[in-house]
């Protein structure tokens, strides 16, 4: 399994390295990554997260998440769109989550522009639009691909729709992250359980 970039746990369950070690890590891995996301809450609160976490680890932002849907009501669109530079300023002073002014501006921007897309049929029947004819199906990490043209679509595309910090690689992980592709290594337990591709 060790050429394939897996390794077998415990359990005896194949894991990618990242998901292998980390407690936190392996429980998302298990229980929530690649699995469908197709509301619109949780869509806005993975594009929020994915533009938090550029430049640092996902456990770095997976250990903040609590504090994140704290500071941010819940990752309610509606709520967010309303954030004024008091907000901004009451974000920034919270050690709880990553204090990033553009990034924090972004997810108040994205939050505004979630709602207005509410008028084309939200944000869930937007992003799942892009969802390809198939789906990788790497055997090492090497072979997990960084971005696709679906994802460079969409990037673009919530682009004209007011969306920042949706570039195509974080638009990548986010396809992968909430169930569009399936990025998982062939071998890996986890292969195949969204129920939208084979394993």
């Amino acid at each position: 399994m060790a050429e394939q970039g897996l390794v077998v746990g415990d359990d005896g369950l194949a894991r990618p390295a990242w998901a292998a070690y980390d407690p936190l890590l392996r429980e998302y891995y298990d229980t929530e990554w690649g699995m469908p996301v197709r509301d619109e809450r949780g869509l806005y609160e993975r594009i929020c997260l994915e533009a938090f976490q550029s430049g640092l680890s996902w456990a770095t932002i997976l250990r903040k998440r609590p504090a994140f849907r704290d500071a941010f009501d819940g990752f309610d669109p509606e709520a967010v769109a309303l954030y004024g530079e008091a907000d901004v300023r009451r974000l920034m002073s919270n050690e709880g989550i990553v204090r990033n002014g553009l990034k924090i501006r972004a997810a108040i921007t994205n939050a505004a522009a979630t709602v207005r897309l509410r008028e084309q049929g939200g944000l869930a029947a937007f992003v799942w639009s892009f969802r390809p004819d198939s789906t990788p199906m790497p055997r090492t990490p090497e072979e997990i691909p960084t971005k696709s043209p679906e994802s460079e679509a969409l990037a673009a595309a919530l682009k004209r729709e007011g969306f920042v910090f949706v570039g195509p690689t974080t638009m990548f992980a986010l396809m992968s992250a909430v169930g569009l592709v399936d990025v998982h290594l062939m071998g890996s337990h986890r292969r195949g359980s969204s129920g939208l591709w084979p394993a």
